[in-house]
């Protein structure tokens, strides 16, 4: 696996795997109460435990964030709260309430929509956003302190592409949308009545650094990028 530091104390772990297409990608806050977006799916938890080994002690791990229950974001979710004791999921309260409660050997810390909590230095708030990227339980966090947006699938790219990049993505992003619709999983990312909403939201921030699952990380004019990525949606969704 691949680390870079995108962002103050954020690691950006990712994982190529050529049958899929793209990118895997995990990322590590190290900080007072470490904390790690997506856990990656249970067949890459050892590649992925091995990854966050080589900049903080797995155990030390406190928090275990996730936009939606899907493999890829919380599929290893219990071997992380097996090797790390003291941590805890933390998630939107309606997918802990439906699913991650159920799943989960622990109990899970369900958040509501602007609820805020802190790693030492870094203090995160959970936005809600549902059916964007995708589930009723979606939800996204923002690192206030360097101004870092955890977009789940948003801004998905396809392939292996550079860790962190200043140019627009925008462009990636459209033919990736393109042949996700021409292709058995078409329409996994919807356009609802609360999308347009939903992105104001995220818009409102104004991120510095937009940290992506699949592909390239942005750092730049992350509101532009937000609004770049409504427009695509509004016009292919």
């Amino acid at each position: 696996m691949n680390i870079t530091e995108i962002a103050p104390d954020v690691y950006r772990l990712s994982l190529f795997i050529p049958e899929a297409g793209l990118q895997f990608n995990q990322f590590l806050v190290k900080d007072d109460e470490p904390l790690l977006f997506h856990t990656g799916m249970r067949s890459i938890f050892p590649l992925v435990r091995e990854a966050v080994a080589r900049v903080i002690d797995p155990a030390a791990l406190r928090h275990i964030s996730f936009s939606h229950f899907e493999a890829d974001e919380c599929g290893a979710l219990n071997e992380w709260l097996a090797v790390a004791p003291h941590a805890e999921a933390v998630c939107s309260f309606v997918g802990a309430s439906v699913s991650v409660n159920d799943f989960a050997s622990r109990p899970a810390r369900g958040l509501a929509d602007g609820e805020t909590f802190s790693t030492g230095k870094h203090r995160f708030r959970f936005i809600q956003t549902p059916h964007l990227p995708h589930c009723w339980e979606a939800g996204l966090l923002f690192e206030e302190t360097n101004r870092v947006l955890f977009s789940s699938d948003l801004f998905h790219q396809n392939g292996e592409l550079e860790p962190l990049t200043d140019r627009s993505v925008i462009d990636r992003v459209r033919a990736t949308m393109i042949d996700f619709n021409a292709g058995p999983l078409g329409g996994y990312q919807p356009y609802t009545r609360q999308t347009e909403s939903n992105l104001q939201k995220l818009i409102a921030l104004e991120p510095a650094t937009i940290a992506a699952m699949h592909g390239s990380s942005y750092a730049g004019d992350g509101a532009q990028a937000l609004r770049e990525l409504g427009a695509v949606m509004h016009e292919l969704l």
